[in-house]
């Protein structure tokens, strides 16, 4: 390919006439998407942050993020106008974008390791709802195994303290066999949702299962058995029970992570050392000597959680 080209799936941009190509046909497209389109194929379907965009596409400019919003929407219209149902641009929420290439291999476990090393997951408690399997065999069931997904992500969106992946952003791994913590690596959350629906006669089975991506692990499993009547009362019905048993299940698996998660500054786990008499005293007296000891921890290690929790208790007003 000459260096004035760049290709990916049924794409081909040509640089020096500054045309994309699909299929060998002309696809209509706005220069500043085109220049947005070039940097995401340069990366090699790597993810590009949205500041790198921005210093690629408008250097020496300061825009407004949602200026990259409204071409990446129109590029995205350009490459995914429904002619293959294939999604070959994916937000990564809070990160930036990447392309997608169903052409290219993916890469073998051994190969992948060097990258999940350096996976850095969301800073925010994050889940994305896989598509779920259709087990019954029956091309029909395919709507109902993804309206269940819908479902699901708008119930889970509800819960303000997480952030949810989009349909468009998961969609990509519909049938096709890729291990848990390679997609939360590619996504960047830490939670994973996935499940299967198997459909005999007119009863139905749903399993979900509830995965943390950096891990691997299985935090919480169900199944459902359901009479298939009123498909929309059956979906509502099931996405109460999933997103219900979620919400608590993550929070959980997220208390227990901040419980793991050691001092990096030994004069601030020092610090909280002295604070845990006067803490556990119960004691608004004692409160007041802790609470500068909490304090000065927070200064030298500011994400330090145990010293939040422990200042959080001595300023409590029931023991103030």
């Amino acid at each position: 390919m000459a260096q004035n080209a760049l290709s990916f799936g049924p794409f081909r941009i040509d640089l020096h006439r500054r045309e994309l190509m699909r299929d060998g046909s002309r696809v209509k497209i706005g220069s500043r998407a085109l220049d947005i389109l070039c940097v995401l194929a340069s990366a090699k379907c790597e993810l590009v942050t949205k500041d790198e965009l921005m210093a690629r596409v408008w250097p020496n400019f300061v825009v407004e993020e949602n200026n990259i919003q409204v071409h990446v929407s129109a590029l995205r219209k350009a490459l995914d106008n429904g002619q293959t149902g294939q999604i070959h641009l994916v937000t990564i929420p809070g990160r930036g974008y990447r392309l997608v290439d169903f052409n290219a291999p993916r890469p073998a476990a051994e190969g992948a390791q060097d990258s999940l090393s350096s996976f850095v997951p969301s800073p925010r408690s994050s889940i994305a709802v896989l598509p779920f399997q259709n087990m019954s065999g029956d091309p029909e069931q395919e709507y109902f195994a993804d309206g269940m997904v819908d479902e699901i992500i708008t119930g889970l969106s509800r819960i303000k303290w997480l952030s949810v992946i989009s349909r468009n952003s998961t969609s990509i791994y519909k049938n096709r066999p890729i291990a848990i913590k390679h997609i939360a690596h590619e996504l960047g959350v830490r939670y994973l949702l996935e499940g299967g629906v198997r459909k005999v006669g007119n009863r139905i089975r749903i399993t979900v299962q509830l995965i943390e991506g950096q891990t691997d692990a299985h935090l919480w499993a169900e199944q459902y058995d359901r009479v298939l009547e009123d498909v929309f009362a059956l979906q509502d019905e099931i996405t109460m029970c999933v997103v219900g048993a979620i919400e608590p299940s993550v929070r959980k698996a997220e208390i227990e992570r901040v419980k793991r998660q050691r001092p990096t500054n030994l004069n601030a786990y020092d610090l909280v050392l002295r604070s845990l008499p006067f803490v556990l005293g119960h004691v608004p007296k004692d409160s007041e000597a802790a609470i500068p000891l909490l304090e000065d921890a927070l200064k030298l290690q500011p994400d330090y959680a145990a010293a939040h929790a422990f200042l959080a208790r001595c300023l409590h007003p029931s023991l103030r």
